[in-house]
Parts: C-alpha cells; structure tokens; sequence
C-alpha cells in the first residue's frame, strides 16, 4: 500500500506560514492576510488572529521545507539557457498523436505504490481533457465532441501563485452531466452555459452577464424581473429566509425540483470538479513569457458530499474547540494515493507530478497533505477554492472570461479592485513589501520600490491597467526560476518543498517559537 504516514508531520502547514514576518528596519511584513481573513459563509472560519501570531502545533514548529534553505546557484550554472527552454517546450502531458500517455499508464498495471487499495487498478481521476479550447472555452476532443471542461480567465492570487515567483497556470471547471443537458436529457451547450453563470453568480454572490437567452425554454426567471422573457443576465437573488430562490436550469432544474440537485450561495453543486495545471515559464524570441507546454503538476478536485451551512458552521466550532483543548494536536489527513486527500468541507484533492525523468505520476500521499492546508480550514478560500471568485467579468472580458491562457494570454489585464476599492494588488506590495511572501523577489522589488522602500507612483499606475507589469518575470528570471524547480525534480525532493528558490531564503524560520508573534500590529482583511 502506499505510504499513508507522513515523514513530515505537518505537511498540510504551507512553506509560506513559516515567513519571517519582522523586519528590522519598519514595521513587520503581512503576506499572511491574503489566507488568514474573515471568511464568508459557508466559510465560517474567521482566522483573522493568524496574522498575529505563529499559532502552531508543537510538531509544526519545526520548519521541514529544507528545499527552500538550499542554494541552487551551481546547478542553475550548470544548465544551458538551451537546455531549460528545450526541456519546458515538452509536452509531457499529450503525445505527438494527441493521446495522453498517463492515462494509458494507468489503464495498466500498476506499480505497488500506485496502488492505494491493493485491488490491481486505479481508482482515482484519470486525465481527459484535450487542452484544445473553443471559441466559447469549451474543451473538444480529437472527434470535436464536448468533454465538459472549461477553461476560465482569472486574476492570479496575491504571492506565490505570481508567475515572477515560479510558475504559470491555469483552472478548469466541470459540472455534472445533468448541468449540462436539456430537460429531455440530451447535451446543451446553451443549458450548460447558463449552468455555469448561475454557479458563477453563487460563488461571487453578483449578477453575471450572458448572451441573452429564451427564458420561456427555460423556464427559469434569470434574470428575476417577474417574467419570463429575453434574460441578459443571472441575477443574484438568494435568501431563502426571505422565500428568495434561485433555480439550475435544465435538467438540473428537474433534478432541483426532486431535492436532487442542491443549491446556495457560495458552494458549487455536488460533483463539480476541477483541473489546475501548473507549468513551467516559456520565453518566446521577442523576450515575452508565457506558459510553457511543460506541467510540473496536474491537479484535480471533486467535490464528493454536499455540506449544507449548519454543518459547515458546527465543523468550524469543532475546529475551534479541538484547537483549544489540544493545542498541540495535528489535524490528521484523511484520504489515499488514488481518491486523494479530503479537506473535511466535501471536497478531495488529488494530482500528478514530474517524474525524476519529466513524465508525469500519482503524486504520494504526503505529497498530495500540503493541498488541504489551503483548501481546508482558511478564511479565504470559497467552498474550498479561490479561481472562480476571481473570475474575470463576464460583461467585459473577452470571451466573457471563459478562456484558456493559449487562447490569449494574461497581458492588458486592468487590475483587480478590494471592496474597499484600491487596487488589490499595489495593496499586497504595501502591505508586504514585495510581490512574495519571503520577500525575496529583487526584480520586483527594484522595479516597483524606491531605495527607501516607497512605493513607485508611476509603477502603480502602469499595474492598474496592465497586471503583467508586476506578474510576470524578465526572461533572465524566468529561465533561472525553470531551473532551480528542475533541480527539485531531479531530487524528486518535493516532501520538502517545491517552490522555484534562486537563493536560501532569508525571511524564513527554521523553527518557530511556542506562542511567537508576527510583529504585525493591525490585521487588515483580504476582502
């Protein structure tokens, strides 16, 4: 069976928790706020007190991610320029005829530590998407048919999911197939359209443009204007206290009406699953980067048990309390090799990862733990995610935000805006003093800070209309950040970190205090 303890006791703390936060010239670093925030029902955790202070665990104490105390700077010289961009510019996910080699390895038979339940075959996600998107982001296979994924345009997450800190990626979502037919059953692309806008308009608790569409046919009033007409767009209307109901369409609408289908603000339907690559930086002749063909991962969600808010509400008390009376208690992660790791809120996470040879493989059991640290028990996810909220808008996004990055790349994205209405991401350099949580980023920081730590005006301008200004790296950075990754794939050393790390890290504990503080004297909220 494959290993289900873990060799590093807390790996479901991210590398990024481990932060020195204090600085000895001005006021302490916050990167911790984007995580740690006031979540938003059903999230009911609210872990504001985590930008305070390094609450942790006795075993989490001691900081394992050793990769990133290492200096990579004689392998980054041993390994041409030529050399990295030939290796990222390898499609290690489909072959020259178009068909996907993991998935063929896994129809065989499996090496023991693949196989999780010892029965002989894989009983987990096994890839089929294309990655060949249309006009509308839908993903077709090599006979054109619809394979229910589709790719979504968002705005990266604050910090590490920057490409200038080492990687590109990308997020794709399918429903259900009964979120995809008519009522007759049969496949919809206009059902499977509305479907999703709908979902969208829970996650973001906001109206959603579409093209317009027959209400009649459908029979649902979109966009809640007390009749049954031409509807441009979902209107967000949710509060059953208040007989306020929103309806799928389809034959999700007729599932709905047998309980079979549920629905509420801020949870995606029962069976929804996602795909997220992560990839390594291409740069093209002209200097640009962009997504390399190359995954370093290929990670996968599913939501597998619906979680209504009471008992999403009475999980996050019974957090609080087991955190109060065993402070020094680990949560222990659930799940295997195949199924994944469950993240106690309905979901499970699972994926694959390069090889020592670049080919792509189950990720282990702990390799699979560090997921639920951010999916599970944090204020900022929604219903254990962070892509779709942040979404680009339908009414004026091309494509109405439902594309791939091959499709058109993340160049002339504006900003995003806070509640608050600043620029989100001039606020993360505020508050944190770079574009990552170590801090450790020096292009950024020259490019953005004056030498006295004073935010660029000019720059910041330049940032609110084009957040490629600040996202992405030159492309000496991009090919040194491919590098030092490679190095941990060779290792196959990825228990113990796998971020793209040019030098030791120097803001990062080695091991943390019981008790100990971050320096920060304010908590500021991610919204």
């Amino acid at each position: 069976m494959g290993r289900l303890y873990l060799s590093n006791p807390a790996a479901v703390t991210p590398p990024q928790c481990y932060t020195k936060t204090e600085n000895t010239a001005g006021p302490a670093s916050n990167p911790c706020y984007v995580c740690h925030t006031n979540g938003q029902a059903p999230n009911f955790t609210n872990d504001l007190d985590l930008q305070l202070v390094y609450d942790f665990a006795e075993p989490a104490r001691q900081n394992r991610w050793h990769n990133l105390f290492k200096d990579r700077s004689e392998y980054l010289a041993s390994v041409s320029d030529k050399t990295i961009l030939d290796y990222v510019r390898e499609d290690n996910y489909r072959a020259q005829d178009r068909s996907i080699p993991l998935a063929q390895t896994l129809a065989q038979k499996l090496p023991a530590h693949w196989d999780g339940n010892r029965n002989g075959t894989w009983d987990g996600y096994v890839p089929d998407v294309e990655f060949a998107f249309d006009s509308e982001g839908f993903d077709r296979d090599g006979n054109g048919n619809f394979t229910g994924w589709r790719a979504l345009a968002y705005t990266p997450f604050p910090g590490t999911f920057f490409p200038t800190n080492g990687s590109t990626d990308d997020v794709l979502i399918r429903l259900p197939e009964m979120y995809r037919n008519s009522e007759s059953g049969n496949y919809s692309s206009a059902v499977y359209r509305v479907n999703l806008a709908i979902v969208e308009a829970l996650i973001k608790r906001a109206d959603v443009a579409i093209a317009a569409v027959d209400e009649k046919t459908l029979k649902v009033d979109l966009d809640k204007n007390g009749e049954l007409s031409t509807a441009t767009k979902v209107a967000y209307d949710w509060a059953p206290r208040e007989q306020r109901f929103m309806s799928y369409v389809g034959a999700a609408r007729l599932a709905q009406l047998r309980d079979k289908a549920p629905l509420s603000a801020g949870a995606y339907p029962l069976g929804t699953e996602f795909l997220h690559s992560v990839r390594y930086l291409d740069v093209g002749a002209d200097g640009q980067v962009s997504m390399a063909p190359r995954m370093k991962e290929l990670r996968y969600a599913r939501k597998v048990r619906w979680v209504n808010y009471f008992q999403h509400r009475e999980l996050a008390a019974n957090e609080l309390k087991e955190a109060h009376d065993f402070p020094d208690r680990l949560e222990p992660v659930v799940g295997d090799i195949e199924r994944g790791v469950s993240n106690r809120r309905g979901w499970r996470y699972s994926g694959f990862i390069e090889d020592a040879h670049g080919a792509l493989r189950p990720q282990s059991f702990e390799e699979l733990a560090t997921c639920t640290g951010c999916h599970g028990a944090i204020g900022a996810n929604v219903d254990g995610s962070f892509a779709m909220s942040r979404k680009l808008e339908a009414s004026d996004s091309f494509q109405r935000g439902w594309y791939h990055w091959t499709q058109r790349p993340l160049v002339g994205i504006p900003e995003p805006r806070r509640q608050d209405g600043q620029g989100e991401y001039a606020f993360y350099l505020q508050q944190v003093g770079n574009a990552d949580e170590y801090r450790s980023n020096t292009e950024v920081r020259a490019r953005f800070f004056t030498e006295d730590g004073s935010l660029k005006s000019a720059m910041l301008e330049r940032l609110a209309a084009d957040i490629n200004t600040l996202i992405m790296p030159s492309p000496r950075r991009a090919l040194d950040l491919n590098k030092a990754y490679r190095a941990i794939v060779e290792e196959q050393s990825f228990q113990e970190g796998r971020d793209a790390v040019l030098g030791p890290r120097d803001n990062f504990l080695r091991q943390v205090r019981e008790g100990q503080e971050t320096g920060v004297q304010e908590v500021v909220s991610y919204r």
